[in-house]
């Protein structure tokens, strides 16, 4: 059929199985063709197709609602409800996002770029349509990977607690982002192999109660013997014992199977769990076969062979460089312990794990608990270093506040993603750690200019012992500079001019040093001569520089690729104030909204964070400081 002409999920309930299964492997093409030229999360869609259509098949999509957890895996979701014809933009500039969004259907009803959220946000829903006295399902999807996440598990108890209808769907293809950790894991791969409860209990009891003469004997055992078998066949009873009724396991590439369950779990009164089993990846062969789980989140590819389309002579990754980094560290120092939340292969950590097994924890979608983890590995002398996203590090405020910084304790962060990532968009974008960082007492923020600074810096993390540290990094490749081959310290707190001039300084780190850069030489052409600071000490700042500058009233601009509420910019005023200067000040980088997806040229254009901007910036504070001197 023509995939474009869905515009409503309803046609589904006029299909037959036959028809569902010729529809499951026409949207599968579908995805393997455009993902293959716009690249996106491929295997996580693959792997529910069935489920997908199947849920919209029996249930009735907005008024009943379907809530995605992460929302990786919302694309047959968006192709079903209209969007089919937008692939072509997916996570593109002005395009279609990579997760649910809101404005871009009725049908997205929540919208989620992290794990975990789905149980809390469908237990609001469902709270409030029962005190709205209305009759509609509540339905969240969450993968097993997301069940390992503490907010999920919060859910979990206060949704067993509550007796609300509300009906989980635990999609378990035994991956989240990379193969799954953890008791929960293991009691899941029990139930995998247990064979179905809910098919034979009821069956189990009415065939109980029907046994001539000795029947009414049985039949009052008979809820004892049902109970019993709850423990015989599903090992465990996790959910049954949260106060969930049990269905599954299910095969969640079988309609049938799919169709007959979810039926029976609707006409269940109370918290329904449907156990359903599929595979990741599921009808391409590549992304089948993948047990490091590189298919989740993909670049362009070729079909034929699933080769992965990358630039010539890319310059490594910065994730790379920190982890060889760190496995050079490991040889030498025993102290040093790795953590990460879920993600050895988005931190390219692999290396480290074959080489260091015993020296690598990885904790699963579990934020907080990596954190106060390292927190507690330092306590004992060791040298944990806690491998995070920016955006994840997000979910472990409190635990930095009141676990690490409060203690001083010796963790080192590396906080990957740092700064607009791109293509995920406005839930993963990195432009908040600064701020929440800054002012927590003790810690020390850095980031480097380029790779070789970098290696240097996750260095002078590791042999740091006064207090926590993060070095920032941002996503992607790096510069491709050449690399020392030894590995030295920065002294902590000092910046590096990188370009002298004496008419106004720029005061940058990171990702907008090379704009910084090319903008003072282009200025240098007018006539106009600035200075260039690698900050790259965000915490603590340089303040001999600082004193220097400011005494001579040089106009400072600072840019930054984070947000300027509470950012770098905001310490350099601070700066000021406390020591009562008055320079010309202007600061530039993210403003205050949530930036969307797209490439990042085309984001920082869109936000005038550019080489262009900087160029009138500091030709409006040179133009200001003149008028505030004839002032004078």
């Amino acid at each position: 059929m023509d995939l474009t002409k869905m515009k409503n999920p309803q046609f589904l309930k006029d299909l037959n199985t036959d028809e569902l299964e010729v529809l499951a492997a026409e949207i599968r093409q579908f995805l393997i063709e455009k993902l293959s030229i716009t690249g996106g999360h491929l295997g996580a869609n693959l792997g529910v197709v069935e489920l997908t259509l199947a849920l919209h098949k029996q249930f009735d999509s907005p008024k009943d609602k379907l809530i995605f957890d992460v929302g990786h895996q919302s694309y047959i979701h968006k192709m079903l409800t209209g969007r089919t014809d937008q692939f072509d933009t997916l996570r593109k500039y002005k395009g279609l996002c990579g997760f649910p969004k809101m404005n871009e259907s009725e049908h997205d009803v929540w919208e989620t770029g992290h794990s975990s959220t789905s149980l809390s946000a469908a237990m609001g829903m469902a709270i409030a349509r029962d005190m709205k006295n209305e009759k509609h399902a509540v339905v969240p999807i969450i993968g097993d990977g997301a069940l390992t996440g503490g907010m999920a598990l919060e859910a979990l108890n206060h949704i067993g607690h509550e007796k609300k209808n509300l009906t989980v769907i635990l999609n378990d293809n035994e991956m989240s982002i990379a193969g799954n950790v953890g008791a929960l894991h293991n009691a899941l791969g029990r139930m995998r192999s247990a064979g179905k409860y809910n098919r034979v209990k009821d069956e189990l009891e009415l065939l109980l109660k029907r046994i001539p003469a000795v029947g009414g004997k049985i039949a009052q055992t008979a809820e004892r013997v049902k109970d019993s078998m709850k423990y015989f066949m599903v090992p465990g009873m996790l959910f049954e014992e949260f106060g969930f009724t049990y269905f599954g396991p299910v095969d969640g590439h079988d309609f049938k199977d799919l169709e007959e369950n979810i039926a029976y779990a609707k006409k269940t009164e109370g918290p329904v769990l449907v156990h359903v089993i599929t595979q990741k990846g599921k009808g391409y062969m590549p992304a089948e076969s993948d047990k490091k789980d590189k298919w989740h989140g993909v670049g362009p590819y070729k079909i034929d062979s699933g080769e992965k389309i990358k630039p010539a002579n890319a310059a490594p990754a910065w994730s790379q460089v920190v982890s060889d980094t760190l496995e050079a560290i490991a040889e030498k120092d025993n102290r040093l312990a790795v953590i990460t939340p879920a993600m050895i292969l988005g931190s390219k950590l692999d290396k480290f794990q074959e080489r260091y097994p015993e020296r690598l924890f990885d904790v699963g979608i579990a934020e907080q608990h990596a954190t106060t983890l390292s927190a507690g590995l330092a306590t004992q002398g060791m040298k944990p270093f806690l491998a995070i996203y920016s955006t994840f590090l997000q979910r472990a405020y409190d635990q930095l506040v009141h676990d690490v910084c409060r203690q001083n304790l010796n963790v080192a962060f590396g906080i990957d993603r740092a700064g607009l990532v791109g293509a995920d968009g406005e839930t993963h974008q990195g432009v908040f750690d600064i701020a929440f960082l800054r002012h927590l007492p003790n810690i020390v923020v850095m980031m480097p200019k380029d790779e070789n600074e970098c290696q240097h810096m996750v260095n002078t993390a590791i042999k740091y012992d006064n207090g926590p540290i993060a070095v920032r990094f941002p996503r992607g490749n790096g510069l491709g500079v050449t690399m020392d081959q030894g590995l030295s310290t920065i002294p902590i707190g000092s910046w590096e001019v990188l370009k002298n001039g004496t008419d106004a300084v720029i005061l940058t780190f990171g990702t907008t040093i090379e704009m910084s850069v090319a903008a003072s030489t282009a200025l240098a052409k007018q006539g106009i001569n600035v200075e260039v600071i690698n900050a790259r000490f965000i915490k603590p700042l340089d303040e001999d520089i600082l004193h220097e500058r400011m005494k001579n009233n040089i106009p400072i601009l600072t840019v930054e690729e984070a947000v300027l509420k509470g950012g770098f910019g905001s310490s350099i005023l601070e700066f000021a104030e406390e020591h009562n200067y008055h320079p010309t000040i202007k600061r530039i980088g993210i403003p205050d909204r949530y930036i969307e997806h797209g490439d990042v040229d085309q984001l920082l254009e869109e936000i005038d964070l550019t080489k262009e901007q900087i160029m009138i910036e500091i030709n409006a504070l040179l133009n200001g400081s003149n008028e505030k001197q004839k002032r004078a």
